[in-house]
């Protein structure tokens, strides 16, 4: 498990804590006011001042939700970006390291057919040489070798 896993796994441990704090609070708010020695009318305000009270909880436990949430998506696409340009930067310089070596091997390859051309048009040279050489008349009766 690594070390932005421990991150997600403890806000949302957080933000379950938060809420059963949240929904403990109002159940023990409600039994409060249920069980103290207060007339109707009196009772039923309380109750809609709890309830009021832990609806605004919890929004503002939503708000602050939201709000790390946001901050957890930039900080996560701000590492994603970092990682894409590291990883772009590192494939040009392996193709750029590619394209040399190509460069390289069929520089050596260019100048290997180039050799390979010129001992052949030599070896044809000498060929028709030797080949002119012996069908020249031989007018003396001599051998010319």
């Amino acid at each position: 498990m690594g070390h932005d896993d421990y991150r997600r796994d403890s806000g949302d441990n957080i933000s379950t804590r938060l809420t059963y704090l949240l929904i403990g609070g109002g159940i023990g708010a409600i039994l409060a006011l249920l069980f103290a020695p207060k007339s109707g009318h009196e009772l039923r305000g309380d109750i809609a001042d709890a309830t009021r009270k832990g609806i605004d909880r919890s929004r503002e436990a939503a708000q602050q939700l939201g709000d790390r949430a946001g901050e957890y998506y930039e900080a996560t696409r701000g590492r994603a970006s970092e990682l894409y340009s590291q990883a772009a930067e590192r494939v040009g310089e392996v193709a750029q390291t590619a394209r040399d070596a190509a460069s390289r091997q069929a520089g050596t390859l260019t100048a290997a057919i180039d050799a390979g051309k010129k001992a052949y048009q030599d070896e044809k040279r000498k060929t028709e040489m030797s080949g002119r050489i012996d069908a020249a008349p031989n007018y003396g009766g001599e051998t010319t070798n």
